[in-house]
């Protein structure tokens, strides 16, 4: 692992802080106590803050917000600023969705009519993780996505996996969004077959030179068996965000080589995490 590591990011440049374990075995562990922006790494950190208040009763999956034009964001990524019609109303379990696959960036001013960003930073110090917080504004609904470290995201990852974060249904919940065919394929998931992106849980951020992801792998079983954290910087073409990025370019060839270790591993823990069914459509 830490080879096909050395070899990739050597090749991609730049500066890289990363933790990857295997097994719980510690893999790569690059600068990994170092605060970087975490882009939209961060989503998930603030998912299980949605998710923490819905599992306490205050909450609800089914409950709608209103998505007025005056909160859309005015561009970057996600589909609601495609919509055009507003005001509309989605539910919380919409906005997840989008915030988590998507990563649409008006499901963060969403998600913090909700949970404001005084209360995301509280519950992930509860929970144990002071360092993954988000960055307050003016208003108390509204917030930039923040910081991390790379050991935090990756503890936060082989907690909700461990279920030591959420309840079991929030947790099968949100491992179900990151794993399906929707969420990210630029980078780990890039040069592999739906089957295998589906034993893949993961979450991508970007902005200016930053490139990162960090996400769970499952064996054939279910079973998790690595955890990546990967955040990476200063490399060239910062203008491109597409898969033929340096860092996207080297995350694609560190994919299928892990997934093909994993195969020859037993995953750890009881819980097992089967892969959310995949069914194909043409309408009807």
């Amino acid at each position: 692992m830490r080879r096909v590591y050395d070899t990739a990011a050597a090749e991609a440049g730049g500066i890289w802080n990363s933790y990857i374990s295997v097994a719980d075995e510690v893999a790569v562990d690059v600068a990994s106590d170092e605060i970087v922006e975490a882009y939209s790494v961060n989503k998930v950190a603030v998912a299980v803050t949605l998710m923490d208040k819905i599992d306490r009763g205050l909450l609800t999956l089914d409950q709608q917000v209103q998505v007025p034009a005056s909160i859309v964001v005015p561009g970057g990524d996600g589909i609601i600023i495609l919509d055009q019609a507003y005001p509309s109303a989605f539910t919380l379990g919409h906005v997840l969705s989008l915030f988590l696959t998507v990563s649409d960036d008006t499901c963060v001013r969403l998600v913090g009519l909700v949970v404001p960003a005084a209360e995301i930073n509280q519950i992930l110090v509860t929970k144990g993780f002071p360092k993954t917080q988000v960055t307050p504004v003016a208003n108390p609904n509204r917030y930039f996505l923040g910081q991390t470290t790379p050991r935090e995201t990756h503890d936060l990852l082989k907690a909700l996996v461990a279920g030591t974060l959420l309840s079991p249904a929030s947790t099968e919940y949100l491992l179900s969004i990151l794993r399906s065919q929707v969420a990210f394929t630029d980078g780990i998931r890039r040069e592999m077959s739906s089957v295998d992106r589906a034993r893949i849980a993961t979450k991508a951020g970007w902005l200016n030179d930053g490139r990162n992801e960090a996400g769970i792998m499952f064996d054939a079983a279910g079973k998790p068996v690595l955890i990546y954290s990967m955040f990476a910087h200063g490399q060239a073409n910062p203008e491109d965000f597409g898969a033929t990025h340096p860092v996207r370019q080297a995350s694609a060839k560190m994919g299928p080589k892990f997934l093909r270790a994993v195969d020859k591993i037993a995953g750890a823990g009881a819980r097992t995490f089967r892969a959310p069914a995949y069914q194909q459509y043409n309408g009807g």
